[in-house]
C-alpha cells in the first residue's frame, strides 16, 4: 500500500469514526419520555412557563415532556445536568439570562461551556419590568425621580433578588445611562425586596410589571415608568422611561429553551416548531399574555446571536458597574 492510499484508508477511517460518534436520529422522534429541566423551584413564573410548554408539545408528540426541577447555584445546577446530558433530544431545558448571559460574565468557572454545551431551540418569552416605589417618596414621575437622585447621589435605595440579578442589572443601567448614584440593596429573592419596598424600608424597586401593579392599585406602591422604550399594551397608563427622555433604556428579563450542544439538527428544529407552536398558536398565549409575559420566539440561529449580543451587553454593564459576586 503506497502512501497516499493509506493516508485515504486513514481519512476514511476517521470520517467514519465521526459519524459513528455522532448521535442517532429517528424520524419518529420523540419515541420515550423527555426529560425537561427547569433550574428552579417549582411554583415560580419560570415554572409556570415550562409546565404551560410541556403540557401542550406532550400533546402534540404523543410523549410526555417530564417537568424536572433543579433549582440552586443561580441555575447553574440545573444548566449543568442539561450540558452533560446525551445529544439526542431527551433532554431539554428552560434557561434564562441569568444562565446564558450572567453567569458566564460573573462566575469564574462554570463547570460547563455555556455556548459549546448548550443548543439553542427558541426564546419564548420576555419579561418586562418597570420601576417602581414607596408611596413616600417626593416624586411619582421618572423626570423628578432622576432629579431627586441628582441632588441627593447615593441617597435612594433600591432593592434587589441579589447582587448580579437581572433587577442589579436594570439599575445599574439606568444609573449609567440618567447619570444618577442609586444605593443598591440586596435581598435573598424577589419576594424580601418587594416587602422591604412595600414596608418603606428601602425606596425603590425595578421588578416584573405583573409583580407590582396589584400593590399599585391597593395604594401600597405607585409605578414610576414601564422600563421600554414605549408604553406596554397591557398597561397604557403607565409611561415608559423611552418617553419620559431615557433612551436605550429596557429592564427585563428572558426566558428561553435549549438542548444539548451537538443534538442532530431535525431534532432542534423539530423542537422549535412544537415550541413556537405551542407559545403562539394556542390558549398558553393568552395565558401567559395575562400575567405580563411578552410572548417572543425565534429560529435557533436568531436565538444564537440575540444570546451573543445580550452577553455582549451584560459585559458591558457589569464592567461600568464593577459589579462583582463575593
Amino acid at each position: 500500500m503506497n502512501t497516499k492510499t493509506a493516508l485515504s484508508y486513514g481519512l476514511l477511517a476517521a470520517a467514519l469514526q465521526g459519524f459513528a460518534a455522532l448521535p442517532a436520529f429517528s424520524a419518529d422522534y420523540p419515541e420515550r419520555p423527555v426529560r425537561f429541566i427547569v433550574p428552579y423551584p417549582p411554583g415560580g413564573t419560570t415554572d409556570l412557563v415550562a409546565r404551560g410548554i410541556a403540557d401542550r408539545i406532550s400533546t402534540r408528540y404523543g410523549q410526555q415532556f417530564v417537568v424536572d426541577n433543579r433549582g440552586g447555584a443561580s441555575t447553574i445546577i440545573g444548566a449543568d445536568l442539561m450540558a452533560k446530558s446525551a445529544p439526542d433530544g431527551y433532554t431539554i431545558g428552560l434557561i434564562t439570562q441569568t444562565t446564558m448571559s450572567i453567569n458566564p460574565n460573573v462566575v469564574k468557572k462554570l463547570p460547563y461551556d455555556t455556548v459549546r454545551d448548550l443548543a439553542p431551540i427558541t426564546q419564548v418569552v420576555y419579561f418586562p419590568y418597570v420601576i417602581a416605589a414607596h408611596p413616600s417618596v417626593p416624586f411619582s414621575t421618572l423626570k423628578d425621580m432622576i432629579a431627586h437622585a441628582k441632588a441627593k447621589p447615593g441617597t435612594l435605595t433600591y432593592g434587589t433578588p441579589g447582587t448580579a440579578s437581572t433587577n442589579h442589572l436594570g439599575g445599574a443601567l439606568l444609573e449609567n445611562l440618567a447619570g444618577i448614584k442609586l444605593l443598591h440593596v440586596p435581598f435573598k429573592g424577589s419576594g424580601p425586596a418587594m416587602n422591604a419596598v412595600l414596608g418603606g424600608q428601602v425606596n425603590l424597586i425595578i421588578t416584573g410589571a405583573a409583580t407590582v401593579i396589584p400593590h399599585a392599585k391597593a395604594g401600597r406602591t405607585k409605578v414610576i415608568a414601564f422600563a421600554a422604550e414605549k408604553r406596554h399594551p397591557n398597561w397604557p397608563d403607565i409611561p415608559s422611561t423611552g418617553e419620559a427622555g431615557l433612551k436605550d433604556y429596557e429592564a427585563g428579563t428572558w426566558f428561553g429553551i435549549v438542548t444539548r450542544g451537538g443534538t442532530p439538527r431535525p431534532v432542534i428544529s423539530s423542537l422549535n416548531r412544537e415550541i413556537v407552536n405551542a407559545v403562539t398558536n394556542t390558549d398558553l398565549k393568552d395565558r401567559l399574555t395575562a400575567v405580563g409575559f411578552d410572548v417572543r420566539t425565534q429560529s435557533p440561529e436568531a436565538f444564537a446571536k440575540y444570546m451573543n449580543d445580550d452577553r455582549a451587553l451584560i459585559a458591558k454593564i457589569i464592567k461600568t458597574a464593577n459589579i462583582q459576586l463575593d
